[in-house]
């Protein structure tokens, strides 16, 4: 196994998003997958009906614990659920600036069932963007963290990211699987400028945990040594063959298949 991954989420029984994604895309990419449960969550493939943080201690505990035995060669954080649990991991990672962290800011989940309140995203925005390698905001979250009414275009993600930026993570990855249009574009802004992926739109609804899928993608390259955009490259290219292979269970939108595999 290449690169030890330590994966910090909530759990979703239907196995397509949150912890369960992550573990198996940091697994099916050749990575060590560790993990902690942010919360526990009531969902299918339809909607979100409840959310059940974990007790921001005993998620600290969680941490802090593993960090003292394992180091993780990238972190990849997912959805927080409450502003002490926010709290806690911008205290503790702080101390460990020299692991690569990736946070996905998880905020709405994909039926629009808010998973982080105002005061959570501001101490998120204040005190743990600085701290990060990258962020992976949809094109919701990053209208919200950046006050747009709406992200409607290419022009519009690359505007965001660079005000995203500016909040202090080194880089910022708006992915773009919302956009109207026949392709999906996710655009990376870093120090050195702007890079896009782009791929054919799939006429698919089984396309839940792709933010989740993608995030872990990416920690496990960046975990794994390789350069940023090559990490984010091959993350775009496994969440496309993800989604081009799922396996179409549920009624509503389903998981993608993590276990395809690369060329």
């Amino acid at each position: 196994m290449n690169g030890k991954i330590f994966a910090i989420a909530g759990s979703d029984p239907g196995g397509g998003a949150g912890i369960q994604a992550d573990i198996k895309t940091i697994s099916a990419l050749g990575g060590y997958a560790m993990a902690a449960v942010t919360a526990l969550t009531v969902q299918d493939t339809r909607r979100v009906y409840a959310v059940h943080p974990v007790r921001a201690d005993i998620v600290a505990a969680q941490v802090t614990t593993l960090l003292k035995d394992i180091t993780p060669d990238a972190i990849k954080v997912g959805m927080m659920g409450t502003a002490d649990i926010v709290e806690q991991l911008a205290r503790i990672f702080a101390e460990y600036r020299d692991i690569p962290l990736i946070i996905d800011p998880v905020m709405l989940s994909s039926s629009g069932h808010r998973l982080l309140d105002d005061r959570a995203v501001a101490i998120m925005t204040s005190a743990l963007f600085p701290l990060t390698r990258l962020i992976t905001p949809n094109l919701a979250e990053a209208a919200v963290l950046t006050g747009h009414d709406s992200i409607n275009s290419l022009e519009d993600m690359r505007q965001a990211g660079e005000k995203l930026r500016a909040m202090g993570p080194q880089a910022v990855l708006i992915t773009g699987g919302h956009l109207a249009g026949d392709r999906v574009t996710d655009v990376l802004v870093t120090a050195s400028g702007i890079a896009e992926f782009s791929s054919p739109l799939i006429p698919t609804r089984h396309t839940h945990g792709t933010g989740c899928t993608l995030a872990s993608a990416v920690a496990t390259g960046i975990g794994q040594g390789m350069a940023l955009t090559d990490a984010v490259a091959r993350a775009h290219k496994y969440v496309h063959k993800a989604i081009e292979q799922a396996p179409g269970f549920g009624h509503g939108a389903g998981p993608l298949n993590h276990l395809v595999a690369l060329d």
